[in-house]
């Protein structure tokens, strides 16, 4: 069984995966590193795809997650990429953030504003209740600025436009951060938003269990 290797999104970390049973599978999440100062996107995929110690693994890559996983995938050889509300090259990504990117919007927003936790990132994420709202909250509060300014920097000036091979993609048709029209996927899970892992966890865990078999 190939071993399968796990990055969380941008603004959260492995709880998000807590409500899906992996059983048997042979998983190793993996904790992001500090990123240089202006480091590139690929330089940091080089640095951290040293933690991937097993020949031919399986990636699964959540969100921002899901676009380190792309281009670790040409550094490394991999057995499969599976996206989890993710996109595969930065046109399924929605042209706003490629705008931003061009224009440096994201520049001008102060780091604590990503750490703010209320009715806007509810909405954005798809939190459906109290637990939810919580669970975020605390994931926002513990996550590093500096690294969200940084990734937000690196997702809005993407430069990949091809997709890499063996890739299965799971999105929601409620994704309001990475919308479902800007993406192809193989799975689209109904009513589900970019913290599906929480709220439509046994939905993707099926998926997850038959994909890595």
């Amino acid at each position: 069984m190939n071993k399968i290797y796990i990055f969380s999104g941008l603004g959260v970390d492995k709880r998000v995966f807590d409500s899906i049973d992996f059983s048997n599978l042979n998983i190793e999440f993996i904790d992001w590193i500090q990123p240089l100062k202006n480091e590139s996107l690929k330089n940091y995929a080089q640095r951290i795809s040293q933690k991937i110690t097993d020949k031919n693994p399986i990636i699964i890559g959540l969100s921002f997650g899901g676009i380190l996983a792309i281009e670790i995938s040409q550094i490394l050889k991999i057995e499969k990429i599976i996206l989890i509300a993710s996109a595969k090259n930065k046109f399924e990504l929605p042209k706003f953030y490629r705008i931003a990117g061009k224009l440096k919007l994201n520049k001008l927003i102060p780091n604590f504003v990503f750490k703010q936790q209320n009715f806007i990132t509810n909405w954005l994420f798809g939190i459906e209740n109290k637990f939810e709202s919580n669970l975020l909250k605390a994931i926002l509060k513990e996550t590093d600025p500096n690294f969200m300014n940084w990734a937000i920097n690196e997702i809005t000036n993407w430069k990949n436009e091809n997709n890499s091979e063996n890739i299965i993609h799971i999105h929601g048709n409620k994704d309001r951060i990475i919308p479902l029209k800007n993406v192809k996927a193989n799975f689209v899970i109904e009513n589900g938003g970019h913290f599906m892992t929480v709220n439509k966890p046994k939905e993707i865990e099926k998926i997850l269990k038959n994909a890595c078999r």
